[in-house]
């Protein structure tokens, strides 16, 4: 039982942190090595100033100012223990960091206690380079306080997760037991399926953080029943809800997801989940990658399911092509066809594709869901020459005859009026879906780069791989012959960049520069690396430049091995 003692104690442990302060009292000036998550200000004199920097996986790195505002400014700053903060400061230019970007798009609700708490991409994912690393103003506290009013900081939390991994390990005072059983195969006397136990004793006042474990009730016991793979898992998992560390491989990822879900333990579940993009390509049948989403979807884990339908729709002409393709679910094919990521020699493929899909269910989907799959095709994207052959050459136009004919009647117009015209009819919008293109691998929108893809048009321009093509200024027919030049590079070495004249933050580097820019027109382009015919990663130009981060991708190749595309995306301004 747990003594008064025992349980004081604990309580302690659990309350040692003290956050509302204006000051940090670091005694006997003891400098503690960083732990994961930890943040600091760098490149100015003053202590409340700096580029924010994050600790992950033993190195600093920055952050890039993309959706950064106040709250993820309070955030830096209360965890450094300042008041709050004063401002955002962006574009100035503090001493150079030499670490990796380590976060891009973060969205903080303000209220978080640590900035890796917050909402963000992938470590390391990013399309930024260094100039857009955000920087924090924070506060210091009012100068009219005295010295009596002002709240001095104690933190000492640093050692709080040892200590209570120690409580675990020593099962001192522990009131909860949790039995975890597994089947070993073995068929005993009775015909029963013999279980291996394990029982493990824990603390009522830690387990009760998650309601799922029911410890905080009169109940005193429970048993779980895991697989044989994942039993000898489950202390360790038991040991994370204590001290808030695990180690996880990639063979151990599933049973400890499994375990976190199970529980309600989010943030570690989460933060399994994106382990999983490293296991996501391996299978060129697809099953893998669709039981993933279904497990996704299973154990409510959002960023898992967004991680698996994005590779999905960056991989989508391999998946139609695949065994998995005909039994794909109705809600991932619902899940993948609004995406303007999604990778299709043109958008005509992906009608034929969903078409396909549809005569091979044979009469079990409705024609309600056919006509909301059908909904997302975007009939203004499809080749002008293929629109006149739809009629004859589609095998559900008779079934949605009403929506077909509308949606090509829609296509024509976007086709051979003007953008002047289209924008004096009421029902047109420039930002609605239909009119966004995706990511079109076709000719002449896009082209591979590199010698070892594309050998007939790309050279070697002073060491870089460089292609020339031409494409229409848009894809709506009217601008057929209205053609702009685009020059394709790929930037392997801080050489190369600085013989065109470029400060490379980092290599390798694509630049896909027009010959001019036309009037009324905006260009949303993108180069995917891909590796063995598998798309890793989708980048965006900023400019022309796109810094490319393949140990960021989620395949396992070497640099050697990867391959890039770019792509030409046009829309009307």
């Amino acid at each position: 039982m747990l003594t008064r003692r025992s349980l004081h104690s604990l309580q302690l442990l659990l309350l040692l942190c003290v956050s509302a302060g204006a000051m940090k009292f670091n005694l006997f000036n003891r400098n503690h090595s960083p732990k994961e998550g930890d943040v600091r200000l760098s490149g100015s004199t003053d202590g409340s100033e700096g580029r924010v920097e994050v600790y992950h996986e033993g190195r600093w790195g920055t952050v890039c100012d993309d959706n950064w505002d106040m709250a993820e400014a309070q955030v830096v700053c209360r965890q450094l223990n300042f008041p709050g903060a004063k401002s955002v400061i962006i574009g100035r230019q503090y001493q150079q960091a030499p670490g990796p970007i380590w976060l891009d798009d973060i969205n903080c609700n303000g209220t978080e206690k640590h900035l890796v708490k917050c909402e963000f991409k992938s470590w390391g994912e990013t399309d930024c380079s260094h100039k857009e690393d955000v920087g924090v103003l924070c506060q210091t506290g009012s100068t009219n306080e005295t010295i009596n009013d002002s709240t001095h900081s104690l933190d000492h939390s640093i050692s709080l997760s040892d200590d209570l991994g120690q409580i675990f390990d020593s099962g001192n005072g522990c009131d909860f037991l949790i039995l975890v059983r597994s089947p070993t195969g073995n068929i005993q006397e009775n015909g029963t399926i013999e279980m291996a136990e394990t029982m493990i004793c824990a603390h009522k006042i830690i387990l009760s953080l998650f309601p799922l474990f029911s410890a905080s009730g009169g109940i005193s016991s429970i048993t779980v029943d895991v697989s044989s793979s994942c039993q000898l898992l489950f202390p360790s998992f038991i040991r994370y809800i204590y001290t808030r560390k695990i180690d996880v491989t990639l063979s151990s990822a599933i049973c400890v997801h499994r375990m976190a879900s199970t529980f309600g333990v989010k943030q570690l579940m989460e933060d399994v989940g994106r382990l999983f993009s490293k296991v996501i390509p391996d299978d060129s049948t697809f099953h893998n990658q669709v039981s993933i989403y279904n497990y996704a979807v299973e154990t409510g884990d959002l960023i898992l399911k967004e991680t698996s339908v994005q590779f999905l729709a960056w991989n989508y002409q391999n998946l139609t092509r695949s065994p998995a393709w005909n039994n794909l679910p109705v809600e991932l094919l619902g899940a993948l066809l609004p995406r303007s990521d999604l990778v299709a020699a043109d958008e005509y493929f992906v009608l034929q594709s969903v078409e396909r899909w549809i005569t091979e269910q044979k009469g079990s989907i409705s024609l309600e869901i056919q006509a909301e799959l059908l909904s997302h095709i975007r009939f203004p994207m499809i080749p002008a020459e293929k629109l006149y052959e739809l009629e004859s050459n589609s095998s559900l136009y008779s079934s949605h005859k009403n929506m077909y004919r509308e949606k090509m009647l829609t296509a024509f117009q976007f086709n051979i009026l003007l953008f002047s015209k289209l924008a004096t009819n009421p029902k047109f919008s420039k930002d609605s879906a239909d009119y966004q293109p995706r990511i079109y691998t076709a000719e002449p929108w896009s082209t591979a780069v590199g010698p070892s893809v594309n050998p007939f048009s790309t050279h070697r321009m002073y060491g870089y791989d460089s292609v020339l093509f031409r494409t229409p200024v848009h894809s709506s027919l009217i601008f057929k012959n209205n053609m702009i030049n685009w020059q394709a590079n790929i930037f392997k070495s801080q050489n190369e960049c600085s013989r065109n004249g470029l400060f490379c933050e980092s290599v390798p580097v694509a630049r896909l520069a027009p010959n001019y820019n036309p009037d009324n027109m905006l260009y949303h382009n993108r180069v995917m690396t891909m590796c063995k015919g598998t798309v890793c990663q989708v980048l965006g130009f900023k400019g022309n430049l796109a810094p490319i981060a393949t140990n960021g991708t989620s395949c396992l190749c070497s640099d050697e091995q990867y391959t890039y595309r770019v792509v030409v995306r046009p829309e009307y301004v």
